[in-house]
């Protein structure tokens, strides 16, 4: 059974799932699809376009789908997803898609904490935890299992890899391979994410080839290009060292440096 706030304003051209717990003065727009099970808490504002999954959660002061702070936008339609069972804390932002891809979107089973913004055109994998105060600005890509520490900054067109631990502060101007640690201003190679691979169940030759691939990369002396050809040479059938390889192979702002 939905329980909605007499103060709460919900367009009727909303689409609202059942069992929906909508607070005082929570403001839900036209052109909103919300599943079941949803939380909206006070003060939150659901724009236009935002496409909401089931069990979610946003607490007060959250902004969802607003327009995105680009001039090159013209009011043309796009969304804003976020996935099942995603708690979005106080006071995010997070702007819906331009004319370059229609769309941002947040995986399922996210943690947003109180403050971030994920701008336009993003795409945040499932699983991900962004810290207090963090800002990603648009365009970005963050895949699964990532963890951005508080107070950090991403820069425009950047690319997180998966299992990927941002330290706090840290300003990612570079794209950041999967299975990496980083921290500083800029951000730079502090090794491997060891820890949060072994809580997700990688076994410890897996660990030792991801390392020994990233060995090679940094600290062999070749160039980039001649680093990546002995990595693939040297594990072929890795399917971790091809994900790697695959995401590097994909940037466009350069791999992140020690």
């Amino acid at each position: 059974m939905s329980k909605i706030h007499p103060t709460a304003i919900i367009s009727p051209n909303a689409k609202i799932g059942s069992n929906i717990e909508a607070a005082p003065f929570a403001i839900i727009s036209d052109n909103v699809i919300i599943g079941d099970n949803c939380k909206i808490g006070p003060n939150a504002c659901i724009y236009e376009g935002a496409r909401i999954g089931n069990n979610v959660t946003i607490y007060q002061g959250a902004s969802i789908s607003n327009k995105p702070q680009d001039l090159k936008y013209a009011n043309e339609e796009s969304e804003l997803f976020i996935g099942d069972n995603t708690v979005i804390r106080e006071f995010v932002t997070l702007h819906r898609g331009t004319v370059a891809t229609r769309k941002t979107a947040v995986g399922s089973n996210c943690l947003l904490m109180a403050y971030c913004h994920v701008a336009h055109d993003c795409s945040i994998g499932n699983g991900v935890i962004i810290g207090n105060a963090v800002q990603i600005a648009g365009h970005v890509e963050v895949e699964d299992q990532v963890i951005i520490g508080g107070l950090s900054a991403v820069h425009q067109f950047d690319r997180i890899g998966k299992h990927c631990m941002i330290g706090g502060g840290s300003m990612v101007n570079t794209d950041v391979p999967p299975f990496l640690m980083t921290s500083g201003y800029p951000a730079r190679y502090m090794g491997l994410n060891i820890v949060g691979l072994k809580r997700r169940g990688f076994s410890v030759q897996e660990i030792e080839e991801i390392k020994g691939a990233y060995h090679i990369y940094y600290n062999s002396g070749l160039t980039f290009q001649e680093a990546k050809t002995k990595i693939k040479d040297n594990f072929p059938s890795s399917p971790y060292i091809q994900m790697i390889l695959e995401f590097m192979s994909k940037s466009t702002r350069n791999i992140i440096r020690k």
